[in-house]
């Protein structure tokens, strides 16, 4: 199975591609809006679960989107439907790190994604590229709550504590105007939803030819979790405005 097969099956039941729970991600999309007609750009948006929220509880918001997964994009298009906000959407498949668009956007977001661009410092000067005078940016990155196991490290590259992570940001001339640390509870609910959506579809597509693999993906994942990095993880999104604007 392809990444991005596997990803759209994993978050079936979480449609946040990330550890946060709806009112978390409802309550820093809010910090984002001051004027009630921001333009959003998701970089990396995966299902639009960002992007539909914000469009859901802000009627005049208008939002752009990119990934590269078309399984991600179409469940995107979907939900946006069925919601009645496909008029105040734009879904691009592109590489987020190469999306050049033509106008600058009031908020910028990357929430998971910014391996896409190499870590969190290169993501945060593609949001400079993309940010309005003025604008806000929400990013979301993984950090060692705890000492990692070299079992953890192996799976996650190099990371760092939660104070070291805040300094990257203002090191680099933002500043946080909010934040959100994702509780155990939200951590756990992610890891459970993932491992589980995918093993689900696995055990009820038993004749498919990329049911076992799926779930060896999902237990490996699974044993990954509660083995080398529960303790140890931790995930935090900031919501920074530029120190210049």
């Amino acid at each position: 199975m392809d990444r991005q097969t596997i990803s759209a099956l994993a978050h079936a039941d979480h449609p946040i591609a990330g550890p946060l729970a709806p009112a978390s991600v409802r309550e820093l999309i809010a910090k984002a809006v001051r004027r009630g007609d921001e333009r959003f750009l998701d970089l990396g948006c995966g299902g639009g679960a960002w992007l539909l929220s914000a469009l859901a509880d802000h009627p005049r918001v208008r939002a752009d989107g990119v990934d590269l997964s078309a399984p991600a994009l179409a469940r995107a298009e979907e939900a946006a439907a069925a919601l009645g906000v496909s008029d105040r959407l734009a879904l691009h498949r592109s590489d987020a790190a190469a999306y050049e668009p033509a106008e600058p956007f009031d908020v910028v977001l990357c929430v998971g994604a910014t391996h896409a661009f190499g870590g969190l410092l290169p993501t945060l000067a593609a949001a400079r590229r993309h940010l309005a005078p003025g604008g806000r940016v929400i990013v979301g990155d993984g950090f060692w709550e705890h000492p990692p196991s070299p079992a953890a490290v192996e799976i996650f590259g190099a990371m760092e504590d939660l104070p070291a992570t805040v300094d990257k940001a203002t090191g680099d001339g933002w500043i946080p105007v909010y934040g959100h640390i994702s509780t155990r509870q939200e951590l756990d609910e992610y890891e459970w939803s993932w491992t589980g959506s995918l093993a689900s579809w696995a055990l009820d597509h038993p004749d498919d030819p990329d049911a076992a693999e799926a779930l060896a993906v999902a237990t490996a994942h699974r044993d990954g979790w509660l083995r080398a990095y529960r303790d140890a993880f931790g995930f935090v999104c900031l919501v920074l405005r530029s120190s210049a604007h």
